[in-house]
This record gives structure tokens, C-alpha cells and sequence, in this order.
């Protein structure tokens, strides 16, 4: 893919996320879906190692431009994180002149709202991929009541299923 287009691409998905993971959806539509750049075992796993390496939460994305493009696919991600916040300065300037009117107050919750949807659109088929066999449900399960019910970081929980995997592979075999 041309350098211009998987950069246009990825800040697609950088402008459209509102943190973390909600760029997901765009990426596996642009990416898995419409263009056959990636399949969602190659998105998962550009997430997975994007995830676990120290940094922001859509760092992913580096990883996902590498899987698309190699290096310089790698540097057109780069390019599109950083471009929304070079773009935030004027954005906050703009927004927080209005935040006080019920309009924007309500605009700003819709699009929580929609980035809800958004996300879980895309997290659904990336986890039909990923779970295959009770093991993985009962750690995807774990995983997701103790995100919820604790203010564990991630990161712990990540290094938890991955360290029970190892062991549940180590005992198996």
C-alpha cells in the first residue's frame, strides 16, 4: 500500500478513536475488511504487541502499520498519532471556549456514546478469532470480571493470562 494512502488510513482511525482500543474499528474495517491488507490473527496480534510495550495505549497502532507496511508503514502509524495531537491545542482552544453550552454538552456525550458502539463493533469478530477452546473462555471471562470488578491495570491482567497459558501448556504437554 502507497506510504500517503496507509498514512490517510491510519489517521482515519486516529481521528475517529477516542482512546486506546476504539480505533479498532475503523482499522479491521480498512484494513481486514474493505482492503485485505491484514486478517484479524495478524490485527490481533499487531494488538497484542502493541499492548505490551511500554507507552500509550494506542501504540498498537505502530505495530499495525508495521504488519500493513513494514517499516515505512510502521512510520506513516507514527505519523497519523501524532498528528491528531499537534491538532488538539486549536481543537481544545475551540471546545473549551463552548463546553459550558447544553448543545456541545450533549454532542460530546452522544459521541461517548457512539464511541461505545463503534468499539464493540469491532472487538466481536477480533475475539471470535481469538477464542477457541475453554481455556481461552475462561481467561477472556477472568480477564473481563476482574477488569471490572478491580482497578487492576491491564497490563497485570495480561501478564496473569499469559503467564497461566504458559503454564497450562507447560502441564498439558
Amino acid at each position: 500500500m502507497h506510504f500517503l494512502v496507509l498514512y490517510l488510513v491510519l489517521l482515519k482511525a486516529t481521528l475517529s478513536s477516542f482512546s486506546g482500543l476504539a480505533a479498532l474499528p475503523v482499522l479491521r474495517h480498512d484494513l481486514v475488511v474493505t482492503r485485505h491488507l491484514l486478517t484479524d490473527r495478524q490485527l490481533n496480534t499487531a494488538l497484542v504487541v502493541g499492548r505490551t510495550t511500554p507507552g500509550p495505549k494506542g501504540l498498537y497502532i505502530v505495530s499495525v502499520g508495521y504488519y500493513a507496511g513494514g517499516t515505512p508503514g510502521a512510520i506513516a502509524a507514527w505519523l497519523a498519532i501524532v498528528t491528531p495531537a499537534i491538532l488538539i491545542i486549536p481543537l481544545l482552544e475551540f471546545a473549551g471556549r463552548r463546553a459550558s453550552q447544553p448543545r456541545v454538552k450533549q454532542v460530546l456525550r452522544t459521541v461517548v456514546l457512539a464511541s461505545a458502539g463503534v468499539s464493540l463493533s469491532a472487538t466481536l469478530p477480533l475475539a471470535a478469532d481469538a477464542l477457541h477452546g475453554t481455556l481461552s473462555y475462561l481467561i477472556a471471562a477472568a480477564s473481563l470480571a476482574i477488569l471490572l470488578a478491580t482497578e487492576i491495570e491491564t497490563l497485570w491482567v495480561i501478564a496473569a493470562a499469559a503467564a497461566l497459558s504458559v503454564v497450562v501448556a507447560t502441564v498439558v504437554n
